[in-house]
């Protein structure tokens, strides 16, 4: 592994949380690196709900049928988008635009010393429909990911997942 890009390959996804809090400025850093992710004719559709209590844990967490982490976790992240704001208000630049955001996220916690792990929630409709009415989430917002995050109680070990068949030089 070279070692430059070794916060990159020893993020991982973190489900266990050891219940410690985590402070409102590293989740304004969280938010500053997703807002720094690359767009789309720099349109900068993503839109964050960022919920902190138990209960509005506890409620995504039901929502989410492998979000069940979010019951231990300091902060959930939903990570949503606005088509209008939207390079020609295509669904592919937002997806796109919100995915470098959550991954930005990510790396983030990662070298704040947190854990998180990305949870999808498009394209399943009742999901993104459960999210808008237990959130207030506007229907012109579409809920794209939610991010758990923590402390770790887990570190499991760097790895790279290069796969030299996934590649081709010059041509397919």
């Amino acid at each position: 592994m070279n070692s430059k890009i070794q916060p990159i390959l020893s993020r991982r996804s973190i489900r266990k949380y050891t219940g410690e809090p985590v402070t409102d400025d590293e989740v304004r850093a969280l938010l500053e690196a997703a807002m720094s992710a690359p767009s789309a004719m720099a349109t900068d559709p993503w839109r964050f709900l960022v919920l902190r209590d138990r209960a509005s844990l506890a409620a995504l967490a039901d929502i989410l049928p492998y979000g069940k982490m979010l019951n231990d976790a300091a902060v959930g992240i939903v990570v949503c988008g606005d088509l209008a704001h939207a390079h020609r208000q295509e669904l592919s630049y937002l997806l796109q635009d919100c995915s470098a955001a959550v991954e930005n996220l990510l790396l983030a916690a990662h070298l704040l010393g947190l854990g998180g792990v990305w949870l999808g929630v498009h394209p399943n409709e009742d999901r993104i429909t459960r999210i808008r009415a237990c959130f207030g989430v506007p229907p012109e917002i579409l809920p794209l990911a939610a991010i758990s995050i923590g402390r770790p109680a887990e570190h499991p070990a760097p790895r790279t997942r290069y796969q030299e068949a996934s590649v081709h030089m010059g041509r397919w």
